[in-house]
């Protein structure tokens, strides 16, 4: 069984704080050393400064909040130990479809296609 993250990585992370409004996060990745450490953090909301060497970070949370509301996650039916989680979102008279690991993978990659099609 496959373990289901929570959060986006930090690759994903810097893709998407490229073109994400970075308000929209709700955590950090930070680490001395990205190859040794890394571990996640959540936003301070008291007015406490982000940490010096970070990256932000969006939990599967905050991903579905960006999306429109007629987002729909399900995890496919399979017969293999690989499980495939689909993101759809219906716009206009289409429907957009994408496919990951994980629901976070889903969600990134919908939220990537959208921003390719600026729909976002």
């Amino acid at each position: 069984m496959a373990i289901i993250r929570n959060y986006t990585t930090v690759e994903q992370s810097r893709k998407l704080a490229k073109f994400l409004l970075i308000e929209s996060a709700d955590g950090w990745w930070t680490a001395l050393n990205w190859q040794e450490t890394e571990y996640y953090i959540e936003v301070k909301q008291d007015g406490i400064d982000k940490p010096k060497k970070c990256v932000p970070c969006w939990s599967l949370s905050a991903l579905l909040n960006l999306l429109p509301n007629c987002t729909d996650i399900v995890k496919e039916e399979a017969d293999t130990e690989n499980e495939k989680y689909m993101c759809t979102v219906g716009v206009k008279d289409d429907i957009i479809c994408t496919f990951g690991n994980n629901p976070v993978d889903a969600c990134v990659a919908m939220i990537e296609k959208l921003h390719e099609f600026n729909l976002l």
